[in-house]
Formats: structure tokens, C-alpha cells, sequence
């Protein structure tokens, strides 16, 4: 935030990005639909002061699109993540906090090409490092980056040529 109380549009996509794992995360435990999960967070949560607790503005549409993304392309990202992980452990058997990170990472990474990877994958670990542990959070780490290197081999080989 910034003086005059301003935040700035990079701290409204965090926000937005954490709203929507939040909302996903949501969705898998209780089984509310989206339209219900959309209107709870917008009315109620994002940019609101609960508790004392003050949650940050949030960019309504990046919110909505990462959400509604990981919904319509669900199956495909639950496979890419399976695909990564350990046989032992498929997407279905983590935490459902770990798999709403996972495929709203996986969501940016496959189509929002506009933003790079480095930013989706540092977002996506600042937001498993506020809710897992260093293990998992390390994990988080591993699976977008060899997601990334799949879905944006491209700009990963240009990212390690520059390194």
C-alpha cells in the first residue's frame, strides 16, 4: 500500500490470487457453487475488515477468471498436476488447501500467458507459505516449475539462457 492508502495493482492481483485459492478451496470442502462463492467473496470478504482483520482490495476479475478457469479446465490441470506428482500421492490425495494452489498455478501457467512465469510461481509459494509447511510449500515450488517447463518450455529456456 502506498501513502493515501492506495494499493497498488500488483497487490490487487496477489490479493485477487489468494482470494481465489481461498474460493476454491471453499468450493472443494463445502461444495458451493461458483456464482455462490463469487458473490460471498465480492460482498463479503474482498476489501472488507472482519474481525479486526483487514483483507486486502483484490482484482474482481482476475478473481473470476482464475476461478472460473480452474473449474472449466479442471480435469486437464487435476491430469498435469497428477502427471507431476508422486504416483504415491495423486492431486486427489493431498490437502484441499494444496489443491487449490496447485490448480490455480496450473491454470495461470497453461493460459495466462501474459503473465511470466517467474511471478505465478512466486505468488503461488508466498500463498502455500501463509497455509503448508516448508515441505509442502517446496512441493508447490517443484510441481509449477516443471509444469511451467512443459506448458512454457519456451520462455523457460529463454529464462535459463539469460540466467
Amino acid at each position: 500500500m502506498n501513502r493515501g492508502g492506495q494499493f497498488s495493482r500488483g497487490e490487487k492481483r496477489s490479493s485477487a490470487r489468494l482470494s481465489a485459492v481461498q474460493g476454491l478451496y471453499q468450493m472443494d470442502l463445502t461444495g458451493k457453487g461458483v456464482l455462490d462463492v463469487f458473490s460471498e467473496f465480492e460482498r463479503f470478504w474482498i476489501g472488507q475488515e472482519i474481525e479486526g482483520e483487514v483483507y486486502k482490495p483484490a482484482e474482481r476479475g482476475l478473481f473470476r477468471a482464475i476461478v472460473n478457469g480452474v473449474i472449466e479446465h479442471q480435469i486437464a490441470l487435476d491430469r498435469a498436476a497428477d502427471r507431476i506428482l508422486s504416483d504415491a500421492w495423486p492431486l486427489k490425495r493431498v490437502e484441499a488447501i494444496l489443491r487449490a494452489i496447485l490448480r490455480a498455478g496450473t491454470y495461470e501457467l497453461a493460459f495466462t500467458p501474459d503473465v511470466p512465469v517467474k511471478v505465478v510461481v512466486s505468488e503461488y509459494v508466498d500463498i502455500a507459505s501463509a497455509f503448508l509447511d516448508r515441505d509442502e510449500v517446496g512441493m508447490v515450488n517443484a510441481v509449477l516449475d516443471r509444469y511451467a517447463r512443459e506448458v512454457r518450455a519456451e520462455e523457460m529456456a529463454e529464462k535459463g539462457r539469460n540466467s
